[in-house]
Parts: C-alpha cells; structure tokens; sequence
C-alpha cells in the first residue's frame, strides 16, 4: 500500500472509545478520576487542533525569527512546568541554576544536533527545528524535574549526614557527592530504560509516524537512533550542570549548610 492513509472525523471519533473504556473502568472501580480524564482528554485535543493549525502557517512562513520566538517560548513553559512538577519547595538560588541549566544543555544540544548531525540548511528550517527542539526539550525538562527533585529531598532527608561530613573537614562537595550522584542517576534513569526496550518491545512514537507517512524503515531508524542519542545527550548535560550548580545552593559562603534553604 503506497500513499498515506488519511483518518477522517467520524474515524477520529471511533478512537475515543478507548476513553470511554477508561473512564467505565474508573466508574465501576469507584476510582472517581472521571472528571481529571475527560478535563485532560479535551485539553489534549483542543491543544493538538489548535498546534496543527499553527504548524499549517509556520511551515509555510518558515522565518528564522519565528523558529527563535518558538524555541524561546518552549524553553520559557518548559521552565515553568518544572517548577510546578517539583512538590519540593525550591530556593531562589537552585531556581536560577534549573533555568541557567535548562537553557545550556538545551540550546547547545539543539544546535550541535541540527548543524552537525543532521546539517540542516538552512539551520532555521521549522519543518525539522520545532519538533526536534521540542523532543529535546521536553525529555530534558522530566530529566531535570526528577534530579533537581531527588537533590532537594537529598539534601533534607540527610542533612545530618552532610552536616557530620563538614564537622570532619569535608568540602560541601564531598558530603553531598553520594546524594549528588544519586540524583544525577535517577534523572537519566528513565531515558536509558526507554532506549533498552526500543525496537524489541515497542516502537517510538518519532519512528512510527515517519514509517506511517511513507519514510523508508531504514531512514526512519537512523532519525531515531540519532535523536535518541540528543535526547540523552541534553538530559545528561541539562542535569549535571543542575547538580553540579545546584548542591551550592544549599550552602552558604563559609562552607555551612543554610537551614533556611531546607
């Protein structure tokens, strides 16, 4: 079969039964998460309309102005998102660390990817830019919502530790060197464990699509692999300049763990 085989409204509406089988799940278990399923499904698909219909006109504007306003406006909720994930209160030093980090491993990745991997041109081309950006962004942003929320509750949870650890002579990065590698690994975690199931358990979403819109397997592969590789490229830079940055934070200039940051 050749072409792309187009999903028309009525075929759209026949995949919400799988809603419906959820939220009847739901009801009959008592669960009562009814209203947070339907909220989030209209959201999604209000949002994803409204995407496409923006995506239609910057596809066709294709500016480099409009590739750098929308690269900045991911960046700018990306942030926020990461604030509102984090439970754990967040001082004003280690919020200024998680945007600073955000931003260089991001946008250095972003770059290296587009110019040397891919050698974009020109290197603007919003076709190729938003929704690579965008996986780039966004894997990065659950990376360092975990890390930054595994250092804080560290930090806390064994501040007598990193407390015994100065009163023996340690430096602030010695008596937080296990809690800093411990955050570092569980941000990281989750994108090593989606890379060792790829192509044996599932099929990422990215290769899928290009195979359905009629991109030979073999290219499709290839993206995939190397957009992988980004991935986990600006998840490890994005988080370890956070927890390199970020353990400072706790302390003040004499070397002393600050209570009030806790």
């Amino acid at each position: 079969m050749n072409g792309i085989i187009e999903i028309g409204v009525a075929q759209l509406l026949a995949a919400y039964v799988f809603l419906v089988i959820l939220l009847a799940i739901t009801r009959r278990q008592g669960i009562g998460r009814e209203k947070e399923i339907l909220l989030s499904s209209l959201r999604m698909t209000i949002q994803l309309i409204i995407m496409g219909y923006v995506l239609v006109y910057i596809f066709h504007v294709n500016h480099f102005l409009l590739s750098i306003g929308i690269l900045v406006f991911m960046e700018y909720f990306a942030i926020r998102n990461i604030y509102s994930r984090i439970k754990i209160k967040i001082n004003q030093r280690l919020r200024r660390v998680i945007t600073l980090s955000m931003l260089f491993g991001t946008t250095l990745t972003i770059i290296y990817f587009l110019l040397i991997v891919i050698g974009l041109k020109p290197w603007y081309e919003t076709r190729y830019f938003i929704p690579i950006a965008g996986m780039i962004i966004g894997n990065s942003m659950t990376g360092i919502s975990l890390g930054a929320e595994r250092l804080i509750d560290g930090i806390k949870s064994r501040k007598e530790m990193v407390e015994g650890a100065l009163m023996l002579g340690a430096t602030p990065e010695r008596a937080t060197k296990t809690i800093v590698n411990d955050a570092f690994t569980a941000a990281i975690i989750p994108t090593i464990n989606s890379m060792v199931g790829m192509g044996i358990v599932f099929l990422p979403g990215m290769m899928t699509g290009q195979i359905l819109s009629g991109v030979s397997p073999l290219t499709a592969i290839e993206y995939q692999i190397a957009i992988m590789l980004g991935i986990l490229g600006s998840v490890s830079l994005t988080v370890f300049a956070m927890v390199q940055l970020g353990y400072k934070t706790f302390f003040n200039e004499r070397s002393q763990l600050e209570h009030g940051e806790l």
